[in-house]
């Protein structure tokens, strides 16, 4: 019952926003009206966006209107849409380069998530990891966001595999801000190596990280260096094209 109660609420707060979007300053008793719901529910649920941001009260009394946290969210949807295309054509030239796949990931509730992804040439190129949550500590677009900031540490860092690093001291934050790269040996999926660099955005953060992923076979502990460095140069290239020239 508790949850059956908690998802018609969201269903319909999620309405309320849709009608304020369509009609603009609306008052209490019209959305009770299109809702069918007494309007001491519509004014509660009002209540809870305007607690969120999303809804205020307009100059006209009794009316309502969307809040500017609504534009806090479109404008964070709009960067990921805009990183995602304009991290592209880098990506296909790094694939390219580094015959490995080229992912783009961002920090998302304290994990690591990939919004975009080019195959790299080879026949085994790994799977689809757009959409999925990945570890911070595990991976190497989780290692660049922790040590730039843009994420933080878990209290706990679960082990994956025997390679998997559980202690922070060993996670060399420091030394990954220091050369520009991170990298991840095994330490989510046995066979499985990555490489990372940070990018940057307008003012100067760290907002998202690429990185290149492939079988350890191919990409070897001993190309690290060099791949790092080239998707340092890609990511260079992605910050610039998403407003940071510093």
């Amino acid at each position: 019952m508790g949850n059956s109660t908690s998802v018609q609420s969201v269903d319909r707060a999620i309405a309320i926003l849709e009608i304020l979007a369509r009609d603009g300053a609306t008052r209490v008793t019209d959305v009770a009206q299109e809702l069918d719901v007494h309007k001491s529910t519509a004014s509660r649920l009002l209540a809870a966006l305007e607690h969120g941001g999303l809804v205020e009260q307009s100059g006209d009394r009794g009316r309502y209107r969307l809040g500017f946290g609504v534009v806090r969210l479109a404008g964070a949807a709009t960067a990921q849409l805009d990183l995602a295309r304009e991290s592209r054509p880098v990506c296909l030239r790094l694939a390219e380069a580094v015959g490995e796949t080229v992912n783009i990931a961002v920090a998302r509730a304290g994990d690591t998530v990939n919004i975009s992804q080019v195959r790299g040439p080879a026949a085994i190129s790994g799977h689809n990891w757009v959409g999925q949550r990945t570890p911070s500590h595990a991976t190497s677009s989780g290692k660049v966001l922790l040590a730039f900031g843009a994420l933080r540490l878990p209290a706990e860092l679960e082990r994956y595999t025997p390679r998997t690093i559980t202690s922070p001291a060993e996670l060399g934050l420091e030394e990954i801000r220091d050369q520009g790269w991170a990298s991840a040996v095994e330490e989510l999926e046995v066979g499985l190596n990555a490489v990372a660099a940070p990018i940057r955005g307008a003012d100067g953060s760290v907002v998202a990280a690429v990185s290149a992923s492939g079988p350890s076979y191919r990409l070897t502990r001993e190309r690290l260096p060099d791949v790092g460095a080239l998707l340092a140069e890609g990511a260079r290239e992605i910050s610039q094209r998403i407003g940071h020239y510093g």
